[in-house]
């Protein structure tokens, strides 16, 4: 499992054990103290979403900390920053952008993928930009380094797997519910079928997401997946608790990994 443009996101997916994907939201409480958290929890991928007005792949919780955010008055220029101050205290460890087309492209690709990887991004995440539409962003991040992360649901047959595959770096975020991030959940089955599914047809990590809250589904999910991606519990925290958030996300990131690695060691004793 290699990845072609980061190495920072191939040496995490390289690991023995699946990779911790952790999520919150830029500028949603202090987002530098939230974020040194979750790497001293363990956290082997941090993914920050950028607020946007119209998160349509978003459920309540992390609708409100875009809303939180731009109440805040977080733009695209201070999500850049706290990306590449990010990277200035974590040089190690991979960090993906996650978002919408209009932020991202409304002053061009080349603009977008230029200050991205000079923030240090490894890779992008843009929700709404179809692989049909790969030209509206996805060369520019490539010719950067950048990986353009694609998603894959269970919606996605086998006629319409290849084209989502094709020109994805990084790693396949597999949405393991045809719906938004929240409290639902696949059943473990469907999810290992569909892993394996995707699995087939590419030699990129498969990383599973939407409905992750606590550690026992992700240790569910770790027997099956090369990496578990957790959010909206992470995002509750921080609405909740605000300035003392980053000591409850650090407890969480550490149960999660704590449980994650433990599930694949007990798998291949």
């Amino acid at each position: 499992m290699t990845d072609r443009l980061s190495p920072r996101l191939s040496g995490a997916f390289s690991a023995p054990h699946p990779a911790f994907v952790a999520f919150i939201t830029a500028g949603d409480g202090d987002t530098a103290a939230n974020l040194d958290a979750l790497v001293a929890g363990g956290a082997d991928v941090i993914e920050l979403g950028m607020p946007f007005t119209d998160p349509m792949a978003d459920g309540p919780a992390i609708q409100s900390a875009n809303l939180r955010s731009l109440a805040a008055g977080t733009t695209t220029a201070d999500v850049l920053r706290m990306a590449s101050e990010f990277r200035s205290r974590h040089p190690d460890v991979p960090l993906v952008l996650m978002g919408y087309a209009n932020p991202m492209i409304r002053r061009g690709p080349e603009w977008f993928a230029d200050a991205a990887a000079a923030a240090g991004v490894d890779g992008v995440i843009c929700v709404d930009i179809p692989p049909e539409e790969d030209e509206a962003l996805g060369p520019a991040l490539r010719a950067r380094g950048i990986a353009p992360i694609r998603l894959a649901t269970p919606t996605t047959d086998a006629a319409r797997l290849p084209r989502v595959l094709e020109g994805s770096e990084g790693f396949v975020y597999y949405v393991s519910v045809a719906g938004i991030t929240g409290k639902q959940q696949a059943a473990i089955d469907s999810i290992e079928a569909n892993v394996a599914r995707i699995k087939q047809s590419t030699d990129l990590p498969v990383a599973v997401g939407f409905g992750v809250r606590t550690p026992e589904q992700a240790a569910a999910i770790a027997r099956v997946a090369d990496g578990v991606v957790v959010g909206s519990a992470f995002v509750d925290l921080v609405g909740e608790f605000g300035k003392d958030a980053p000591e409850r996300l650090r407890e969480l990131t550490s149960a999660m990994v704590g449980a994650i690695r433990s599930a694949r060691e007990r798998q291949e004793t």
